[in-house]
């Protein structure tokens, strides 16, 4: 069944809420599996990664262009490539080893999906294939109920509810 749940995965940060998507039949998101699954073996990216997903873009500068920059298709793959200098910092991530997959919905809002460990020159020729692929089906589904108004998002908020105007969102 493909049906899945769009889902908070934090909300305490001061510039951005973001979300998850977790299949109906899995106990467990796709943000945590990735986190889960890399934890161990790539235990100083992941606290990389999580620096910049909750401090640098939940609680500094929000989702802006100059950090979601890595246009994969429907997805940005994060972190951001090339040199980022936001006032003071500045943010570089040369040969990281990791992506994680994100749509960004405002600057405030973005939603977070699986990923994987970069071993080729693009996501077509390497391991990433599928998380990628699954990250595009997602964000896809995910823009299309946004477009036919089954989402509304409440940018002023940080939150995005069902047609109805509650937090639980299955598509």
């Amino acid at each position: 069944m493909n049906i899945f749940e769009l889902k908070i995965w934090d909300d305490e940060r001061s510039k951005c809420t973001f979300y998850t998507v977790q299949w109906i039949d899995t106990e467990i998101s796709e943000t945590d599996k990735f986190l889960i699954r890399y934890e161990t073996s790539h235990s100083d990216a992941i606290q990389q990664l999580l620096s910049f997903i909750l401090k640098a873009v939940g609680e500094d500068h929000g989702a802006v262009d100059a950090l979601f920059n890595r246009f994969e298709n429907e997805v940005v793959g994060l972190p951001n490539k090339g040199n980022a200098r936001l006032g003071e910092f500045k943010y570089h991530y040369p040969e990281f080893p990791l992506r994680l997959y994100a749509l960004k919905i405002t600057d405030n809002i973005v939603v977070l999906f699986d990923g994987g460990v970069k071993d080729g020159p693009t996501n077509q020729a390497s391991s990433l294939q599928g998380k990628w692929q699954e990250a595009c089906h997602f964000a896809k589904r995910i823009l299309e109920e946004i477009r036919d108004k089954n989402i509304q998002v409440d940018e002023y908020n940080k939150l995005l509810t069902n047609h109805l105007g509650e937090s639980e969102i299955i598509i």
